[in-house]
């Protein structure tokens, strides 16, 4: 494999000397610069062989080198072979940097534009000068060389029923077309996918854990749409256009840039933050007025309606009894001697959550981690080369979720395996005191997630500890288990909280190679009444599964916080007592009695 990717680099190095370029960036994304990437679009795993979800390369004449962040310095050293690329840091030395560094002023650096957000290209600009020029190909290297690239599996569109999403795509069209208009604009380039389905009340299966379809979307400020989509992948075309209504036209992928050209002397809108570089270059070049803006999409999908939140609801209850038939199974397992490994138990619960008939997908990979591997927050047992087996007297924590036709899932537990020393269950008390912390919050309307965080971190923080991610993320319904715009965490965010808002509460603790420990649950956002006040909200918790009370140091909890313990128990068994049997049933009941 090291001769083969060699080889794929000196065709990248030639094809460089052939367009009179210096250098050239493969990212890790692709055009739609989701979260996740289908494996047709994986052009840097092609390259490198690397798998993180994250990275970038740049390709020199004479040089190669790989950028990772601080997840992946230990896997990319096993994956991408040294003799051909040098090893970088993708956040303390970003590939323009060390392109400035490594290259002769007056290079040109190729970069596709599809592959990189409008705001980095701008970005990049400002840092290259004019010391450099930052050329935008119209071809991508990678794509002239990748012979064996596996075809695109793409999917039937699936129509979302109106008792499923709870408001038609017509509704939603027009409302969101009428503050175009108000905003002076005459036309919105929608690329999100999330955003789109949500839009159209669609949904498809063209990426792995993300219910979307690869397509592209124009909406104009009378509601009208223009969806770029192979008109082949629509089974009934005539349910369709009953479905999203009126003013919908399916256009072929191929005419999008002819689409953009038409918008030639319109006022558009494009967000920098979620749109690629192209479509700056190409709505600039065409001469459309540009207006970057948010995607208009993006907070009314955010705040769920009731139908939606319903779903949410439901789903959460059926979720958490599939984690209850996991939970109750493994502590059976662990007292019978059964110390399994990280990927059968990441396929076991995955079995279980299979039963549901109404599962589409998992939400994400799951995070199946034992003992010190618990320690990388963001571990995956599928990039080691053995996966690491339960430990006896340690912790075990596993962060999972589903895709539900009516919701999406996201939990973490961590669990005793054995006895875990004091030190475990102390560091765990801290974590569950600022998940109540945030749980509990009452804060006014207009409060952004920033506002919230150092709730969730006050224990440790107090006790001189503190984890390295956010608390808290969006969630979508039956879409993106990583929703924007609105999060939690210490960095600015100034997205308000607004009701009907999904968001998770996972703080954590981290010892490296010794154990790792995060209590997550989902929250909706809720009006809460206080006093006569109804300006204030609060949290809802969606999440149906036991907090391992094993883990906890009572006597560090207050009253409040174990009758809120107690309180959330009671729903779990309330609620998910009647959807399991036997031996899981008498496990729920033992794990829900009061503290």
């Amino acid at each position: 494999m090291q001769e083969q990717i060699s080889r794929r680099v000196e065709l990248i190095q030639a094809w460089l000397a052939d367009n009179e370029l210096d250098a050239f960036i493969v990212a890790h994304e692709d055009e739609y610069l989701g979260e996740y990437v289908p494996e047709h679009n994986e052009r840097l795993h092609w390259l490198t062989q690397f798998t993180g979800s994250a990275g970038a390369a740049v390709i020199t004449r004479q040089s190669a080198a790989i950028f990772v962040d601080g997840r992946y310095t230990v896997q990319v050293r096993k994956q991408v072979p040294a003799g051909t690329f040098e090893y970088c840091h993708l956040i303390e030395q970003p590939p323009i940097a060390w392109a400035k560094n490594t290259l002769e002023p007056g290079s040109r650096i190729g970069v596709d534009p599809r592959m990189h957000r409008g705001s980095w290209f701008q970005h990049a600009l400002e840092q290259l000068g004019s010391n450099f020029e930052l050329i935008a190909t119209d071809i991508n290297p990678v794509d002239l060389f990748w012979s064996d690239r596996p075809a695109p599996q793409l999917s039937q569109l699936m129509l979302m029923s109106l008792d499923k999403v709870g408001q038609s795509s017509a509704d939603k069209r027009s409302l969101l077309g009428a503050e175009l208009a108000k905003s002076g604009a005459d036309a919105a380039i929608i690329t999100e996918l999330d955003s789109i389905c949500w839009l159209l009340n669609v949904r498809g299966l063209d990426v792995s854990r993300l219910p979307v379809l690869l397509s592209h979307a124009i909406l104009y400020s009378d509601g009208t749409t223009q969806f770029f989509i192979d008109e082949s992948r629509i089974e009934d075309r005539s349910a369709f256009d009953t479905h999203v209504g009126l003013g919908v036209d399916v256009c072929n992928p191929d005419s999008l840039e002819h689409a953009l050209k038409s918008l030639s002397g319109k006022t558009v809108t494009l967000d920098p933050g979620t749109s690629n570089a192209w479509f700056k270059l190409k709505l600039t070049s065409f001469g459309a007025i540009l207006l970057e803006i948010a995607d208009p999409c993006l907070m009314p999908k955010a705040a769920k309606n009731e139908t939606e939140i319903e779903g949410m609801r439901n789903c959460h209850v059926r979720d958490g009894a599939a984690m209850v038939n996991f939970l109750s199974w493994l502590d059976t397992e662990v007292a019978s001697g059964q110390l399994y490994d990280e990927a059968f138990l990441a396929d076991k619960l995955e079995a279980f959550r299979r039963v549901d008939p109404s599962i589409v997908d998992l939400s994400f990979d799951t995070i199946s981690a034992s003992a010190g591997n618990a320690a990388m927050c963001h571990y995956n047992h599928e990039n080691q080369e053995v996966p690491g087996s339960l430990l006896q007297d340690t912790l075990y924590l596993v962060d999972s979720g589903g895709q539900y036709i009516d919701g999406t899932t996201d939990i973490t537990r961590t669990i005793a395996i054995g006895t875990p020393s004091e030190e475990m269950k102390r560091q765990f008390t801290l974590v569950l005191k600022g998940h109540i912390s945030l749980a509990t919050a009452l804060f006014p309307k207009g409060t952004c997630g920033h506002q919230l965080d150092v709730l969730a971190r006050q224990h440790l923080w107090a006790n001189g500890y503190d984890y390295d991610h956010g608390t808290g993320h969006g969630v979508g319904h039956f879409l993106s288990v990583h929703e924007g715009p609105q999060r939690i965490a210490k960095a600015v965010n100034n997205t308000p909280l607004v009701a009907g808002m999904v968001l998770s509460n996972e703080p954590g603790y981290y010892r490296a190679d010794e154990f790792g420990i995060r209590i997550e649950n989902l929250e909706l956002v809720v009006d809460k009444a206080t006093n006569g006040d109804s300006s204030m909200l609060g949290f809802e918790s969606l999440t149906r599964c036991p907090i391992d009370k094993r883990n906890i140091v009572a006597e560090l909890l207050t009253e409040t916080e174990i009758a809120w313990l107690n309180d959330y128990h009671q729903i779990v068994w309330n609620e998910v007592s009647p959807l399991v049997t036997g031996d899981a049933l008498i496990w729920l009941e033992s794990a829900c009695q009061p503290l």
